[in-house]
């Protein structure tokens, strides 16, 4: 099956059972005030949704949809294969998204058709990033906080997180706590079993393999937004966790 399936199509009013074997959006592109929507059980509701307005259901999700109007809408399907290369495991559930669909998403699910035009590079390009920005609206990022009790820490890790592009000394960490640097390096690694500077690397690579995944930036100016100064150790400290290079890693 292709990565991802894009379909613009026009319907008479009236709707009927759907059945979905991949992870679906799909976007109004009219008003239907009077739609109906039944996901999981037998009862419809009614649910009217705006032009640009949709839904996001999970593979496997069967129902009907009704709507007394003529219709005219786009789905997007995205393969398990796709998906899993962000971490969404082949038959995960989630909570059905109904109404708004988040601003970049929509854009990417409007110009997905179009993808298909252009050259291989930039569609499995397009096609990542479509796949990375469903998955951080269904599933959100982890959260670093869990199991972190101190709030002076929970503040550290915020900013991290924030400034993985920036110079993250030890000091402005520690100081940040308000704790002297040993106090502070004992505290970060008993509570998130990593030294500072471990836990900065970490997220910093966690950065870039987003990125090589999902944008045409070039490995120099990912490196640098990943906070590194130096291509030869982004690469070195690269290779170490994911057990390849970079470029190789954004071709696989």
């Amino acid at each position: 099956m292709p990565k991802v399936v894009s379909d613009r199509s026009v319907l008479p009013a009236g709707g009927g059972a759907f059945a979905l074997p991949s992870l679906t959006l799909g976007i109004f592109l009219n008003d239907q005030p009077t739609h109906r929507l039944s996901h999981g059980s037998a009862f419809k509701q009614h649910v009217p949704l705006k032009k640009h307005q949709g839904w996001i259901l999970p593979a496997g999700s069967e129902g009907v949809c009704e709507y007394d109007d003529e219709l005219e809408f786009v789905t997007v399907s995205l393969s398990d294969a796709l998906l899993a290369e962000f971490d969404f495991a082949t038959g995960t559930d989630f909570q059905a998204i109904v109404g708004d669909i988040d601003p970049l998403l929509l854009g990417l699910c409007l110009q997905a058709g179009a993808f298909e035009e252009s050259g291989t590079l930039y569609r499995e390009t397009m096609h990542r990033a479509l796949a990375a920005q469903v998955v951080q609206v269904i599933q959100p990022a982890p959260d670093w906080h869990t199991g972190i009790e101190d709030a002076r820490l929970r503040k550290v890790l915020d900013y991290i997180h924030d400034h993985l592009g920036d110079d993250l000394t030890l000091a402005a960490m520690a100081s940040l706590a308000n704790m002297s640097g040993t106090h502070f390096s004992k505290a970060f690694k008993r509570e998130v079993g990593l030294s500072p500077l471990q836990y900065v690397i970490a997220a910093r690579l966690d950065l870039a393999s987003v990125l090589l995944r999902t944008t045409r930036l070039s490995v120099a100016e990912i490196a640098w937004r990943a906070g590194y100064q130096d291509l030869s150790r982004f690469g070195q400290h690269f290779k170490r966790k994911f057990s390849v290079t970079p470029a190789a890693f954004r071709s696989s």
